[in-house]
C-alpha cells in the first residue's frame, strides 16, 4: 500500500480516466492530499470531467510536467465534490502551488467553473 505522505511533495500526477470505450486517456494533474485523500482542481469543461461523470474508476501515477511517469500505477476512485468542498480544495491547491496557481486560474477560466475530486485509493 503506498503511502501518500511520501509523494505529497510532488508537483505532477498522471490521471488516467477512461472515455465510454474504454480507451484510457491520461493526463498530468497538480493534486493536493489531505486525510489520506487526494484533491485535484480542474475546470468543468474540460476532457476528464465528462470521462469521471460516466467511469468514477482511476489509475494515477507519479509523473513529471510533460505526463512522463516516474512512479508506480495506483488504483482508485474519484467521489465529486460539492461547491463548499471544492472551494476548499482550490484554497489547499493555490496555497501548495502559489503564484503559478494565480496564473493558472486566469489562463484556464475559459474551461469553465472551478471542478474539485478526490482519488481513494482502492
Amino acid at each position: 500500500m503506498i503511502n501518500l505522505d511520501e509523494i505529497k511533495s510532488n508537483k505532477y500526477i498522471s490521471l488516467e480516466t477512461y472515455r465510454k470505450n474504454g480507451q484510457p486517456v491520461q493526463t498530468p494533474v497538480w493534486f493536493v492530499i489531505k486525510e489520506n485523500l487526494i484533491y485535484v482542481v480542474t475546470r468543468n469543461k474540460t476532457g476528464k470531467v465528462k470521462r469521471l461523470k460516466n467511469n468514477p474508476q482511476v489509475k494515477f501515477a507519479l509523473c513529471t510536467m510533460r505526463g512522463n511517469i516516474t512512479g508506480e500505477w495506483i488504483s482508485g476512485t474519484v467521489k465529486i465534490l460539492d461547491q463548499t468542498q471544492t472551494n476548499e480544495a482550490v484554497k489547499m491547491r493555490d496555497k501548495k502551488y502559489g503564484f503559478i496557481a494565480k496564473i493558472a486560474k486566469f489562463l484556464s477560466k475559459s474551461k469553465g467553473e472551478f471542478f474539485a475530486f478526490t482519488i481513494m485509493i482502492n
